[in-house]
């Protein structure tokens, strides 16, 4: 079975990445670096919370823990066993847009590491007592993480309330009692169907040669069959036009507030912008969200901002534990007056300028060794579609001006256009489950 070179691109300096792809839509991501003798193997899948649907929520993540478990070949524990043997290590993640599979191993266990991840690509089993084992983990860890921790429970609200349309407003662990009643012959109907060579994408990042990867890898995937893969739902989240707030007492100290302003997809020419308003408001020490409230104010303990990496509409979040004796509609004022003072005074050149370094260090820190090389170039082919979206995002970031700082200001960020969950001491004069706005 032949492979085609679709593409190729830098993946940091000195290393190259290549993308082929085989007859049956596997696709393969591969970057040689050479600095040390490990190999990063990741499995990249097409398929996140947005591919479920109501009433099915969570299985993409359902299967993130039942992807470790018996295949038809491996008795149960025996992928970790092996992964272990070599010194390696093994590990997934599930998020809205994409699920994938890791492994970090010594170069010389390449071959090992295919052959496991081919295994359960394709011989999976899925029989009633490793599925409820799986399914009690994960409702025990969506009590711990979620209904037994406020900022879990904050995350979760904001995402339900910011989105009424689009399948980013239901959790990526799914809600409780649908992770409860998914079905055997749903499980197994999901895993035929997305877990298919083309819904993937191979990237191995390290030290290999690349044809022997190739030969590798087409011997082991090569003769799995293609999935009919269903057509994904392009859902357009209506504008939102009223600034929504949900308020709700829980056993803390002081108040926490989760804000989020309606942002767009990380593909968008507008995102790199508002990446660089996010480090200006709360990156460092200095940004101006953190000086006035942590600092100057001591009316917060904590201030933290994050652009979601989504591929459609995402959130610009700000995050703020308040400090004793201050309250969450302070905090909004002075949120507020910070925002309207960017947008009457804009920043100058040397405050964006450094705002760009650190956004821009962030990004190339995260690319420093194999494994952080592996998850960009998997996250941008998976969620935007193309591993090269890596150096455009890069060269977005370096191009932003004062102005474009101001205008996306003055876009985005609007009290009509933010969804706001905030978090009181049981103590205080609130109903539970409080709801304002639209």
């Amino acid at each position: 079975m032949s492979w085609q070179l679709e593409a190729e691109s830098s993946a940091g300096r000195g290393v190259t990445a290549r993308r082929y792809r085989l007859s049956n839509g596997l696709g393969l991501i591969a970057a040689i670096d050479r600095r040390a003798p490990i190999v990063a193997l990741q499995t990249w899948f097409r398929v996140g919370s947005r591919h479920e649907r109501p009433g099915a929520t969570g299985m993409a993540h359902l299967f993130e823990h039942l992807m470790f478990g018996q295949t038809e070949h491996l008795p149960p524990g025996e992928f970790d066993r092996l992964v272990e043997r070599t010194g390696g290590e093994s590990n997934a993640a599930t998020w809205v847009d994409w699920t994938y599979y890791r492994l970090s191993l010594p170069a010389r266990d390449l071959a090992l590491g295919v052959r496991l991840e081919a295994e359960r690509m394709q011989h999976l089993v899925l029989e009633p007592a490793p599925v409820e084992s799986e399914r009690d983990v994960v409702t025990n860890e969506r009590r711990e993480r979620v209904e037994d921790d406020v900022d879990g429970w904050l995350d979760e609200q904001l995402m339900a309330h910011a989105f009424t349309m689009h399948p980013y407003r239901w959790p990526t662990i799914g809600w409780m009692e649908d992770i409860r009643a998914l079905a055997l012959p749903d499980i197994r109907s999901f895993y035929r169907t997305w877990y298919a060579p083309n819904n993937a994408t191979i990237v191995c990042v390290g030290d290999f040669e690349d044809e022997q990867l190739r030969d590798l890898i087409a011997e082991h995937y090569g003769k799995i069959a293609p999935a009919q893969l269903p057509a994904v739902s392009h859902v357009i989240e209506p504008d939102q036009m009223k600034e929504r707030i949900v308020r709700a007492p829980k056993p803390i100290a002081t108040d926490r507030l989760l804000i989020g302003y309606k942002a767009p997809g990380q593909d968008e020419a507008d995102w790199a912008a508002l990446e660089i308003v996010s480090t200006l408001l709360a990156g460092c020490p200095s940004a101006r969200l953190h000086r006035r409230l942590v600092i100057q104010d001591e009316a917060a303990s904590s201030v933290d901002a994050q652009l979601t990496p989504f591929r459609d509409p995402s959130l610009l979040r700000l995050a703020v534990t308040t400090a004793r004796g201050h309250r969450a509609d302070e905090i909004l004022q002075t949120i507020d007056r910070e925002i309207a003072a960017l947008i009457e005074r804009p920043p100058s050149a040397p405050e964006v300028e450094k705002a760009k370094a650190l956004a821009e260090t962030d990004f190339w820190t995260s690319l420093v060794d194999v494994d952080g090389k592996a998850e960009a170039l998997g996250h941008y082919e998976t969620a935007l579609g193309d591993f090269r979206k890596l150096d455009t995002i890069a060269k977005r970031l370096t191009s932003v001006t004062a102005d474009d700082v101001a205008r996306v200001v003055r876009t985005y960020l609007q009290p009509a256009k933010r969804t706001i969950v905030i978090a009181e001491p049981e103590d205080a004069d609130t109903d539970d489950d409080a709801e304002d706005g639209e």
